[in-house]
């Protein structure tokens, strides 16, 4: 199976990019499954209902999201009916949505979608690894599940790499979002799971994280907030990870960083080039 797992999408620039490059990727590339990161993808902080159709229209099959699930309080209504729209599985007992989600890929299989947020310099919720583990066993990669992906949401880059581990074998992708910076340490860890610690930003790289620079500089020289945290509207690069797994055991045989766009150095998979 191909899977395309895009980084956290940040407002105007970020949607623009899914838009312009995610249709030809699916097309091009043949992909199976396509996993898009959108917790930022309203004005830098949240999502919406019509953003969320405007990502599967362009291709996702499935929508993540992380810390700011609910910054856009319409999130808390229409995720009941968006059935491809996964949450932190390790918020509070109650929580609206669904942490987990078994989704239909492109060519008829199903991939298991599972969302958590990391612990260590972030609000407390539950614990992340019993979260993965009830998940996990829940739905059973190459048993009830072709592929499983995990986007874990979270600060800590140890925290991200304990998740990979604890995940080895189980998972055909775990892949770290939120820090918006895409990292070097693409690999295949022993028991077979893609491992990324981070995907990156879909966004404009000329930023502070996503955003316009001016205010987060100011607080950090001045201390004293002056302003809204605004997304940089500049050309975005698409930042992602692209994964072929075996389709007899669902775990990853190749793996590959994907940018697209911008300002960073593009890369490509070129193991899907024809």
């Amino acid at each position: 199976m191909r899977i395309l797992f895009v980084g956290d999408v940040v407002g105007r620039s970020g949607r623009n990019a899914i838009a312009e490059y995610l249709p030809g990727m699916v097309k091009d590339w043949s992909l199976d499954f396509v996993v898009v990161n959108g917790e930022n993808s309203a004005g830098g902080f949240g999502i919406t209902e019509a953003i969320y159709q405007e990502f599967l229209d362009a291709g996702a099959d499935a929508v993540t999201l992380g810390n700011h699930s609910w910054d856009q309080r319409e999130a808390l209504v229409f995720i009941e009916r968006a059935d491809r729209l996964v949450r932190p599985a390790n918020y509070p007992r109650g929580t609206p949505g669904r942490g987990a989600a078994l989704v239909e890929t492109k060519n008829g299989k199903h991939a298991l979608v599972v969302n958590a947020l990391g612990r260590v310099f972030m609000t407390p919720f539950d614990d992340p690894f019993a979260a993965l583990e009830r998940e996990l066993g829940a739905c059973p990669l190459g048993v009830a599940a072709d592929a499983i992906v995990v986007d874990f949401h979270c600060e800590a880059t140890s925290e991200k790499q304990g998740i990979g581990f604890f995940c080895d074998g189980r998972a055909s992708l775990v892949v770290g979002t939120h820090t918006h910076v895409p990292t070097a340490d693409h690999q295949i860890l022993a028991g077979g799971t893609a491992y990324m610690t981070d995907a990156g930003m879909t966004g404009d790289y000329d930023s502070i994280i996503g955003m316009q620079k001016e205010e987060p500089l100011r607080r950090f020289t001045s201390g004293i907030p002056s302003g809204r945290f605004e997304p940089a509207a500049g050309v975005a690069t698409l930042s992602g990870v692209a994964v072929e797994t075996d389709d007899a055991t669902g775990l990853a045989l190749k793996i590959a960083p994907v940018r697209v766009g911008g300002r960073l150095e593009p890369a490509t998979p070129r193991f899907w080039w024809s």
